[in-house]
């Protein structure tokens, strides 16, 4: 069992031993509506009041006298609250002297996660000092880390360690260094932690620590210090992980250093790491070997990914396509295209961005219509894919002078109240000459993903077919039968829309014939 399944399965028991009487709680009613707005309503308005005047008037209140119900109300209004802790500081306060309230995990979470939220250190350490082991649940430690550790409060981050036995002291260790990580993205400051765990408290950091280590620290730009922590694994005699040896090379191919990168996936190679484990990295060379166009070491990877049982996705046969189609070898992209027979998204995308990459969009478009007859969903990334490869990145002049970009996109910025968006591409169409910014295709769609703009896209797209330009109004006319509201998009998704949209396809296909 992974470290961090045990460590939250051993904390649920704990909790269980601890507090049965919380667990054997009848379920709360509902909070009223109108007292939760009153209450509210005083928090908020007296929160800087004295002491007296805020406790007669949530005296005046009528609060629910059942445990569960106070819980409830104080969950309801935490929601209400959740940068400010001094109306739930204050409420807190009043609930324990007037009503007995005592706290739940739930409860207890949510309120650290409040004094979190609003930075208040002091009080958030004290706060989870104070409680009781029963109620050290993993959202509660996870709410107070992330207030700690962006305060860079490193004593008081280990000091976590200490309200737990010796024994689960690692799986703690772990737990925190991966919040920090993953979480709160400071890697320096879970590498701070973990030096004062292993000096305080005579710890040892585990494989996981330093792997979520090597991955914060490439994701956060920090190259030099994530080589520190892996040569620091190999002095220890730990392994390194398929998931750092995957962000390693990801991000020596970013620097673009494709020698070491490659020195590195040997390295992994040659200790023998599973094919499971590894196949996350295989993918990740293959992608990025055919982003640098190196499409023959591409397909030496793919063969021994084959030979050695790793799964093989739509994405990996994506990008072979795309790398085959970008060095211009159309014949073979097709064959590796046609010769899978369940095609997913990720391999329809590599194919139409390879065809828009070498000029040929009319093409893509056909692959985009097969995508939709096969009852594969497009995104918004295919949408903006073909409208880059049809129009441009910043906009093409049409041939037609009442049905170009300028007419479609430029005044649809202005329809929607765009102006200063449109300016510069408003300039070019007057004086020409005007260098323009990229073309933001998914702010226009966004613009008109809403009951009116149906029948902006069913005109546009009537009105380019008429005018010639089959492919750009099959690319709206889709779009608006599928994307343009919400609940088009969940039809479209179930699968009730692939009858009209396979209508519209035969259509377009035999207005190209003609």
């Amino acid at each position: 069992m992974p470290p961090r399944l045990l460590f939250r399965r051993l904390l649920s028991s704990a909790i269980a031993a601890r507090s049965p009487e919380v667990s054997s709680a009848a379920a709360p009613r509902p909070t009223d509506p109108a007292l939760l707005l009153r209450l509210c309503t005083v928090l908020y308005q007296h929160q800087n009041a004295p002491d007296g005047a805020l406790q007669r008037r949530l005296s005046a209140l009528q609060l629910p006298s059942a445990p569960a119900d106070l819980r409830e109300l104080f969950l309801q209004a935490s929601a209400r609250f959740p940068l400010s802790w001094r109306p739930m500081h204050r409420l807190l306060a009043h609930l324990t002297a007037r009503h007995g309230f005592a706290h739940s995990p739930t409860t207890a979470a949510r309120f650290l996660d409040v004094l979190a939220k609003s930075s208040n250190v002091d009080l958030l350490h004290s706060t989870l000092l104070s409680l009781p082991p029963g109620l050290l649940s993993d959202a509660a430690l996870r709410a107070a880390i992330r207030g700690l550790a962006p305060a860079r409060e490193v004593g008081k981050v280990s000091a976590l360690l200490t309200l737990f036995p010796e024994a689960h002291r690692p799986r703690l260790l772990d737990f925190i260094t991966e919040v920090v990580c993953s979480v709160c993205k400071l890697p320096d400051v879970a590498e701070k932690v973990i030096k004062q765990a292993e000096h305080r408290y005579g710890l040892s950091r585990s494989g996981r620590c330093c792997e979520l280590l090597v991955v914060a620290y490439c994701r956060a730009g920090m190259f030099a210090e994530a080589c520190s922590v892996w040569n620091g694994m190999e002095k220890r005699g730990i392994e390194p992980g398929a998931v750092a040896y995957e962000e390693i090379v990801v991000t020596l191919f970013k620097n673009n250093r494709f020698s070491d990168a490659m020195k590195v996936f040997d390295g992994m190679r040659k200790r023998g790491l599973s094919a499971a484990g590894g196949g996350a990295c295989y993918h990740a060379v293959v992608s990025w070997l055919c982003k640098e166009g190196r499409t023959w070491c591409a397909f030496m990877v793919f063969a021994e990914m084959v030979k050695k049982g790793v799964e093989v996705d739509g994405e990996v046969l994506g990008d072979l396509v795309y790398g085959l189609l970008a060095r211009r070898r159309v014949r073979e992209g097709y064959n590796v295209f046609h010769g899978v027979k369940e095609k997913d998204i990720a391999l329809y995308h590599g194919m139409m961005k390879g065809l828009v990459r070498i000029k040929r969009a009319r093409e893509a478009t056909q692959v985009f219509r097969e995508m939709v007859a096969s009852g594969c969903e497009p995104n918004m990334h295919t949408y903006i894919m073909l409208l880059q490869g049809h129009l441009g990145k910043r906009g093409r002049k049409g041939r037609d002078p009442l049905v170009n970009f300028e007419s479609i996109f430029v005044g649809g910025l202005v329809k929607a109240g765009r102006t200063l968006e449109a300016t510069k591409f408003v300039e070019r169409t007057m004086w020409g000459g005007v260098d323009v910014p990229r073309f933001d295709y998914n702010k226009f769609l966004h613009y008109f993903s809403n009951e009116e703009g149906l029948t902006m896209f069913e005109e546009v797209g009537t009105r380019l077919r008429e005018t010639g330009h089959v492919d750009l109004g099959d690319i709206f006319l889709t779009y608006g039968e599928r994307m343009a509201t919400r609940d088009r998009r969940r039809r479209a998704m179930n699968g009730r829309l692939t009858e009209v949209q396979d209508c519209s396809c035969l259509s377009s296909q035999e207005s190209e014939a003609s």
